[in-house]
């Protein structure tokens, strides 16, 4: 593969946008050399500056679970930007995407749109905040939720003490009321509930992981976390930013039966565009304004544009029978076949999966958290992506990332991706 013209065009992206990327681990910081600059996408393939050709596994890190480029959702944003793009007034199709979102949501009444997952996340806080008039809330190392302020904390000394920030700007005031437990572990949560029973407002979730590699929640995990939720008086809110209409219509809440209290939204449901969204069941939405003293606004919120791609995403997937087990097939087949070259070859490995969202991780013991998603051979997974990138498959440049597959992908593409492994399998040990 030739990097030149990306090579060029990151220096002068450097002069001027801090790192040269406007989203950090789009500077291949993480795995080392030049990022990749994107001039088209279609269907399961981007197309680079240089001219190469890359079979996408990020799907824009979600969003593009139909495909780049997919025919009824460009229809669908041309059509509605010559009628304008933004207005700051309520339109029909505001309405016409929410009442569409809660038909395959379960367990909620009501939805608000904003514009990033990051806004979603942390007006979800805010409004159990409120609603609880609780202060505290829980969260789980290695979950990202944006970079609301409330969010960048770390364990620190352990998962059972304060946050501490792990951003400078963010205050100690803010760190406080951030517990951090690690994900998958119980204990940490009952030990929090003892220390502080009628001070956490909620507990906040990925109910898949997505962000230290695809990492799914122990049997009985969620389930627990529900119990004690209810036993504390806490709401449970589950960040469906990532696996929201991707791991099925009602996301992890219908795949896993575990009902949230609040849910958080972004990605596919933006179907390519700026969106996020907020639901939860009427008793708890009433508190936010103009219906309650709870405040959250946003000038470009349910931008008609954003609710024309989502609306177009929306009904494709509500429409489609068979399309989440298609990509549940695709997924298993691509783990079937990783295993069938890396078996024998004397190399560590874990791959976790469910629906669409898979990671490898080279280690040899179970990932089920933070911390053993952080022992993995972060020296051979560069050496993987980058051999995996010049052979034509794009892969997140960081062995914490889950990989998102997109139904435009065909078994033979899934096929090509297995062979391009086993071309490079010798330079990984």
């Amino acid at each position: 593969m030739r990097y030149q013209r990306s090579s060029i065009l990151f220096k002068e992206a450097q002069k001027i946008i801090p790192g040269g990327v406007n989203s950090p681990v789009r500077a291949f910081k993480s795995v080392g050399g030049t990022p990749i600059f994107i001039e088209k996408a279609k269907g399961a393939r981007l197309y680079d500056e240089d001219g190469n050709t890359y079979l996408d596994y990020i799907s824009s890190w979600g969003p593009m679970i139909l495909g780049h480029a997919y025919p009824p959702v460009i229809k669908a944003v041309n059509e509605r930007a010559e009628k304008g793009t933004s207005f700051g007034m309520p339109t029909a199709l505001e309405t016409e995407i929410a009442s569409l979102a809660l038909k395959m949501i379960p367990n909620m009444d009501k939805i608000r749109f904003v514009n990033s997952g990051t806004e979603a996340c942390m007006s979800a806080v805010r409004l159990a905040r409120g609603a609880t008039k609780r202060e505290k809330i829980i969260k789980f190392k290695g979950c990202y939720h944006g970079h609301s302020d409330a969010f960048l904390i770390q364990a620190g000394s352990g998962a059972m003490t304060f946050g501490s920030p792990s951003s400078p700007g963010v205050t100690q005031g803010t760190a406080k009321d951030t517990l951090v437990a690690s994900y998958n572990n119980l204990e940490d949560i009952e030990i929090l509930f003892k220390e502080y029973p009628e001070e956490i407002a909620a507990v906040i979730i990925e109910p898949v992981a997505g962000n230290m590699g695809c990492i799914p929640p122990k049997e009985g995990f969620l389930e627990s976390l529900r119990f004690l939720c209810d036993l504390n008086g806490s709401l449970l809110i589950f960040d469906e930013v990532m696996t929201g209409f991707r791991l099925a219509k009602g996301g992890a809440q219908e795949l896993l039966g575990i009902k949230a209290d609040i849910a958080t939204y972004g990605k596919v449901l933006g179907g390519g565009l700026p969106v996020g969204a907020f639901a939860a069941k009427d008793e708890i939405m009433k508190h936010l304004a103009p219906e309650g003293p709870i405040y959250q606004a946003g000038t470009l919120s349910g931008n008609p544009l954003a609710m024309a791609a989502g609306l177009a995403t929306l009904m494709a997937l509500h429409n489609d029978l068979e399309i989440y087990s298609r990509l549940a097939k695709k997924t298993q087949r691509l783990e079937t076949g990783i295993k069938d070259v890396l078996k024998n070859k004397k190399i560590p490995y874990q791959i976790n999966r469910m629906g669409s969202m898979i990671s490898l991780h080279f280690t040899d013991e179970a990932v089920v958290d933070f911390e053993t998603a952080a022992r993995g051979n972060i020296k051979r997974f560069n050496k993987y992506f980058h051999g995996m990138l010049n052979q034509g498959i794009c892969l997140p440049p960081s062995s914490f990332e889950s990989y998102f597959l997109n139904d435009a992908l065909t078994n033979q593409d899934i096929d090509e991706t297995i062979n391009s492994l086993a071309k490079i399998i010798l330079s990984l040990r």
